[in-house]
């Protein structure tokens, strides 16, 4: 019966993965959203027994330490097998590397990058990570140095934010076996352009279609691939 914990849950790719988790009784499903008085009648839909919606704003550590006291609470001595980073923003996303916003680029790496590290700092501290965690972190093909060099680079301050969540990934791939998950996998994800509201209407993906192969390669995930850059079909990705 295992354990998820979402981010950014409330739409798009997120709401997408509850949707497909959701679907299995086995599954607990921790679903993260912002702001709790919102509304996410979409998501809660989606709510069961063993589906909670819990409020967790990852640009801000604060709440990312009050979310890991309150699922400690809400999950007892139960750990979490997979944890799926997804929230992101994509700020000031027309500008080049020749216009960049100061704190559109510093709230972007909040968020992508900051807020993935401390989710699992404070899950750790808690004392509610699987020793044999599995941790997606969202990333693109943005952030992939070698395909941006052929001309592919846009968004450049999500980009930069993705560069540095593929190299947080690295690190946390060594950390957390270091600090006792010596089965822990860590991985980053690509998704593919996905019809959201982040992707537009001209991508070509849909969010099933993503997701369901997101959910294969993260469930499917061996010692081996520790540290490994994927993307939704299981292939790898250039760094």
């Amino acid at each position: 019966m295992p354990t998820y914990v979402v981010t950014g849950s409330n739409r798009g790719i997120g709401l997408e993965i509850v949707r497909q988790l959701t679907q299995s009784p086995e599954n607990t499903v921790l679903a993260l959203v912002r702001n709790l008085s919102k509304d996410h009648s979409s998501l809660k839909s989606l709510a069961s027994e063993k589906t909670h919606i819990l409020e967790c704003d990852t640009s801000s550590l604060s709440s990312i330490r009050d979310f890991a006291k309150t699922a400690r609470s809400t999950l007892g001595d139960t750990k979490i097998d997979y944890v799926i980073n997804n929230a992101g923003v994509n700020l000031s996303e027309q500008n080049s590397s020749l216009q960049l916003a100061p704190d559109d680029l510093l709230d972007t790496i909040k968020t992508n990058v900051l807020g993935p590290a401390k989710l699992l700092e404070f899950l750790l501290q808690q004392g509610l990570l699987s020793e044999n965690v599995r941790v997606q972190n969202m990333s693109s093909t943005l952030g992939s140095v070698q395909m941006s060099l052929s001309g592919l680079g846009r968004a450049t301050g999500y980009s930069i934010s993705k560069a540095a969540l593929n190299m947080l990934n690295a690190h946390l791939a060594t950390d957390l076996r270091k600090a006792g998950l010596k089965g822990a996998v860590v991985i980053v994800m690509c998704p593919g352009w996905v019809k959201t509201d982040m992707g537009g209407d001209g991508a070509m993906l849909s969010p099933e279609e993503s997701v369901a192969g997101q959910l294969k390669v993260l469930q499917g995930l061996k010692d081996e691939d520790n540290g490994k850059f994927f993307n939704y079909r299981g292939e790898n990705v250039p760094w």
